[in-house]
């Protein structure tokens, strides 16, 4: 098993995965790190320290990343226009 970590160890970790993995920069990492906190993500990782290794800091690195994806869809490419013949 990995390491326990403190909760604030825990978050950090978790974004600096984000920016390692998923080339985000620092301030996209916090901010979506900081949006699943507001949305309780992390709540069960709070009470109980087993939650808090490594090897879940990189399963939730990943939840976070597809779900900010899911959430912002990328926009479709535009369709061209029917060429005349």
């Amino acid at each position: 098993m990995g390491e326990q970590m403190t909760y604030e160890e825990y978050l950090d970790e978790v974004t600096t995965l984000m920016t390692e993995i998923y080339d985000l920069s620092d301030e996209d990492a916090i901010k979506h790190v900081m949006r699943a906190q507001a949305a309780d993500f992390f709540t069960r990782h709070d009470d109980d320290p087993a939650m808090r290794t490594l090897e879940r800091a990189e399963a939730d690195a990943k939840t976070i990343f597809e779900q900010k994806n899911k959430s912002r869809p990328h926009t479709p490419p535009k369709r061209s226009a029917p060429q005349k013949k």
